[in-house]
């Protein structure tokens, strides 16, 4: 294993936490955060089903955070650690923040727009491509996803409107 595996690893963990907390507070578990210069800048969980909004995807929410952090809303310089493959939503987001590097815990067959459906992240006509490393902590990202949907239907998790 070479260092960028070992750093991949680490940012990935950082965001697994991060999806055990979406987990916790009921939402889909997706974690992710924005590392430049080797530390980590933003974080973000999924937070749907608490906030009530479409909008408030992990990759979204630590884009914000990122974006006021830098007081810039082009992070250029940045990396994303993301534990499920983004959406369409949040893969324009991130062609948008002009982010170069998307590092993917697990691939989304159903909604993925990192290559599984389609891949927003390297459409060659639009002004920016992303790099893609697909699988770190792939088996962990997978497991907590496969678990969280499980719990859902056997009802030990309730995401219903009147929380």
């Amino acid at each position: 294993m070479d260092k960028n595996d070992i750093q991949h690893e680490k940012f990935m963990d950082a965001a697994i936490k991060l999806a055990r907390k979406a987990y916790e507070n009921g939402d889909v578990p997706i974690g992710c955060v924005i590392v430049k210069d080797g530390k980590i800048i933003a974080r973000g969980y999924n937070k749907r089903n608490l906030k009530k909004t479409t909008l408030a995807h992990a990759e979204l929410l630590a884009i914000e955070q990122a974006s006021k952090k830098l007081a810039d809303w082009r992070l250029e310089d940045c990396t994303m650690y993301v534990t499920l493959e983004p959406c369409q939503m949040c893969a324009g987001a991130i062609v948008q923040a002009r982010i170069p590097n998307v590092v993917i815990g697990c691939m989304n067959p159903k909604a993925g727009c990192a290559g599984s459906i389609l891949n927003l992240l390297d459409i060659k006509q639009f002004n920016h491509q992303v790099e893609i490393i697909k699988g770190i902590r792939k088996e962990v990202c997978s497991q907590m996803m496969k678990s969280f949907f499980m719990d859902l239907r056997q009802g030990k998790i309730n995401i219903s409107k009147e929380k």
